[in-house]
């Protein structure tokens, strides 16, 4: 197997880097995977039923992205907690926002091209995995919102309040 020059720089699973990178680019195309919403145990298919007494499932953030470091291009998985930060909503919420706003997943992408931030990578725990993760990250912009603000703003009718 192949190590890029980050993850060498890594060393073993599960350790850290930090870096300071810009967004180039977000995968609006499939951002999401369902869990079950009691125990959160990834769910294939919808409509299976982890706990009966409880909803069936709930969505997550997954996203892949291209970041920008100083010395590379990195492509680099932000999961939910971290895309919360991102989005400013969860992963259901940004879902049916984008079913009335088809065309949020594109512009979440615009709105967060360019944004710098120090990112920490972690190495996957799971050795089928192709990307690094996103662990933490911090805007570095004090001007930084959200998406799901700018995106409200963007589709925002006079008939809103």
């Amino acid at each position: 197997m192949n190590l890029n020059k980050r993850e060498r720089e890594m060393g073993e699973e599960g350790s850290t880097g930090r870096v300071t990178c810009s967004i180039l680019s977000i995968d609006h195309t499939n951002m999401f995977y369902r869990v079950c919403a009691v125990c959160e145990r990834t769910i294939s298919d919808p409509t299976f039923v982890c706990h009966p007494s409880n909803p069936p499932s709930k969505r997550l953030f997954r996203i892949l992205m291209s970041v920008a470091t100083d010395t590379q291009v990195l492509t680099v998985v932000c999961f939910d907690r971290v895309a919360r930060l991102l989005f400013g909503c969860s992963a259901d919420e940004f879902f049916h926002f984008a079913k009335l706003h088809p065309f949020s997943g594109v512009t979440v992408n615009e709105i967060l091209e360019g944004e710098i931030f120090t990112i920490t990578l972690s190495k996957p725990v799971n050795a089928n995995a192709q990307h690094l993760r996103v662990a933490s990250a911090v805007p570095l912009s004090s001007a930084f919102r959200p998406a799901i603000h700018l995106l409200k703003q963007c589709y925002e009718t006079p008939h809103h309040s």
